[in-house]
C-alpha cells in the first residue's frame, strides 16, 4: 500500500470539520451519559476503524457498549467477519445489521436488553420494579442512525437524508416499555491529524465532499481499487486494466459514459464527480477501505 499511503500524507495542513453544533452536542452528551445505562454506537462496515470517534470513546468508556456495523450490503463480506470479530476485543457486543430490514430493531432490542439485565436483576432484588433500560445512540454523521431510530419508534422519528450533519439537537424515544433511547447528532473529532482517516470519511460520505479535493479524493479511490479490487472498474466503465495515471482513468470514465464539456471535449471533472459517487452508492460492488 506505499502508493496510498504517499497520497494520504500529501498534504500537510489538518483537516478541520467541527460545526458549532457538534461542539454543543458534544458536551451534551459528556452530561447526558450519566443518566445512561447502555451505548449504541454505528459505524460504517466499510470502514469501521476510522468510523470511531475518539473522544466520544472517551465520554462513553465506562458504560456497556453495543457497536453495530451498518451498511454491510456495501461493505466486503470477506473482510465484515474480521471486523466482527476484531471488534468484539474492545466492545461488549457486535452486531452486523442492514438498517433498510425490519429486523434490526428487534435485534438491537434484544442487544440491548441483554446488556440491561444485570440493571434489572439488581432492582428486582431490592424489590423494584425494573425500570427501562436508558440507551444512548452515537456515532460519526451518515453512519445509519436516522434510518434505525425510525425503526426502533416505527415512526418517522428523526429526519433521514444521505448526508452528513443532518440530525441536529437530541430527543428521548421510547422503543418499548423496556427500553428507551437518546438520539444524539452525528459528531466527528475537531480535526483529522490522519490524513488516511479523512479520505476514507470523505470516500463513504461521513466528511463533507467539499473538505478535501475531488482530484486527490480520485487519485486515493483509483490506487486503492488497483490494489485491492482490480477489475471493479470493468463492470461499470469497462475498463480492463485501471491506469497509474488518474487523468488517463477520467477520460476513461468520460468516454464511456460520453460525458462532454460544453466545447464537446471528455469533461474529466463529470468523470470524477461520477466515479466517487458510484463508489459511495456501492455501485461498483461492495468493498471495504480498511482490511484485516
Amino acid at each position: 500500500m506505499e502508493h496510498l499511503d504517499s497520497l494520504y500524507s500529501m498534504a500537510q495542513q489538518q483537516i478541520h470539520w467541527f460545526p458549532g453544533h457538534m461542539n454543543k452536542a458534544l458536551r451534551e452528551i459528556e452530561e447526558k451519559i450519566k443518566m445512561v445505562d447502555v451505548v449504541i454506537e454505528l459505524l460504517d462496515a466499510r470502514a469501521p476503524l476510522s468510523s470511531i470517534n475518539e473522544q466520544l470513546e472517551n465520554i462513553i468508556k465506562n458504560k456497556k457498549s453495543l457497536v453495530v456495523l451498518t451498511k454491510p450490503d456495501l461493505a466486503d463480506p470477506t473482510q465484515i467477519n474480521k471486523w466482527k470479530e476484531e471488534l468484539s476485543k474492545r466492545y461488549d457486543s457486535i452486531l452486523v445489521l442492514d438498517l433498510t430490514k425490519g429486523s434490526a430493531s428487534d435485534q438491537i432490542a434484544k442487544g440491548v436488553n441483554a446488556l440491561g439485565k444485570e440493571k434489572w436483576e439488581k432492582q428486582i432484588a431490592r424489590g423494584m420494579k425494573p425500570q427501562p433500560i436508558k440507551a444512548m445512540i452515537i456515532g460519526i454523521p451518515n453512519v445509519g442512525k436516522s434510518s434505525l431510530i425510525n425503526r426502533l419508534a416505527k415512526r418517522k422519528a428523526a429526519g433521514v437524508q444521505n448526508k452528513p450533519g443532518y440530525t441536529r439537537g437530541e430527543q428521548w424515544i421510547k422503543v418499548s416499555n423496556q427500553f428507551i433511547l437518546l438520539d444524539t447528532p452525528g459528531i466527528l473529532p475537531m480535526n483529522y491529524e490522519n490524513h488516511e482517516k479523512a479520505a476514507k470519511l470523505a470516500l463513504i460520505g461521513s466528511i463533507r465532499e467539499e473538505i478535501l479535493p475531488f482530484d486527490d479524493l480520485f487519485e486515493i479511490l483509483t490506487k486503492f481499487l488497483k490494489e485491492r479490487y482490480p477489475n471493479a472498474l470493468k463492470g461499470r466503465f469497462d475498463i480492463e486494466e485501471i491506469s497509474d495515471n488518474p487523468e488517463e482513468i477520467k477520460e476513461q470514465i468520460a468516454d464511456r459514459r460520453k460525458l462532454l464539456n460544453a466545447r464537446g471535449e471528455l469533461d474529466r471533472d463529470r468523470a470524477t464527480t461520477l466515479l466517487l459517487k458510484e463508489f459511495k452508492d456501492g455501485l461498483l460492488g461492495p468493498m471495504t477501505l480498511e482490511w484485516l
